[in-house]
């Protein structure tokens, strides 16, 4: 038996998330579809065990660096193994690399920290659409990085998650949320032990708010320390976002 460690990216546009799931198209079923048709056997029976990523993206969310891991038998080198799999994906997912992986790596259990990055167009784009979330107004990036300050560290993300979706501790360690930009976006980086749903869409709307000046330090520390649906009126869209590297 082999393991082998991905390195993935992948357009989520059009796409139901990563995880598989029953009547739509993910990321995950559609990698899985074309392993499948690799290790079939002369009587049609597939040498493939285990093929499971780091963890769920949201519909539409993008990733330029997903880590997943494939149990199975064969004797195929990764670098041939990365050719075929390529050759039978869509373009909007590629293999960057494949290498061997201990048989005790596992892509979810093994990862200590996730990070994930969102772009804010500051004007609008004629080819990054897909890509970011235009904001008409301007946005105080100063504000910004103050509020950004008060979610790192341990803390109760339920009021930016959806409160009857989570299955688990809704207590998550932020261990770095930066803020940066350049002449055209403003790109907000953070990195944690792991996410809720919709957590890092609703963080960036918070904090877009506080750059528009309606939020700031004390109110979001009231989110925090007491649940609130105010977030989630603004949830940013998935367009913006990208898983950008898993720790180990």
């Amino acid at each position: 038996m082999s393991k082998y460690k991905f390195y993935i990216e992948y357009d989520g546009t059009g796409y139901s998330g990563w995880q598989k799931q029953k009547n739509a198209k993910s990321v995950q079923e559609t990698i899985i579809n074309v392993i499948l048709s690799i290790f079939k056997d002369s009587k049609g029976k597939s040498r493939f065990i285990d093929f499971q990523g780091s963890g769920r993206t949201d519909a539409g969310v993008h990733a330029y660096e997903q880590i997943a891991h494939l149990e199975c038998e064969t004797m195929l080198a990764p670098e041939i193994l990365k050719m075929k799999i390529n050759d039978g994906l869509p373009s909007s997912i590629n293999i960057l690399e494949i290498e061997k992986a201990d048989s005790r790596f596992h892509a979810r259990h093994s990862a200590k920290s996730r990070q994930y990055v969102y772009r804010i167009s500051k004007r609008r784009n004629a080819f990054e659409k897909k890509y970011c979330w235009w904001i008409k107004d301007k946005l105080n990036v100063n504000k910004m990085k103050d509020a950004a300050k008060v979610f790192i560290g341990m803390n109760d993300f339920i009021s930016f998650s959806e409160k009857n979706k989570e299955d688990k501790s809704t207590k998550c360690l932020v261990e770095d949320l930066s803020i940066s930009e350049d002449e055209n976006f403003i790109y907000i980086r953070i990195k944690a032990s792991h996410f809720l749903w919709k957590m890092v869409r609703r963080v960036t709307g918070v904090l877009a708010e506080a750059g528009r000046g309606r939020f700031n330090a004390e109110d979001i520390k009231k989110f925090l320390k007491h649940y609130s649906d105010e977030p989630a009126k603004f949830t940013a869209p998935p367009s913006g976002l990208f898983l950008e590297k898993i720790y180990y």
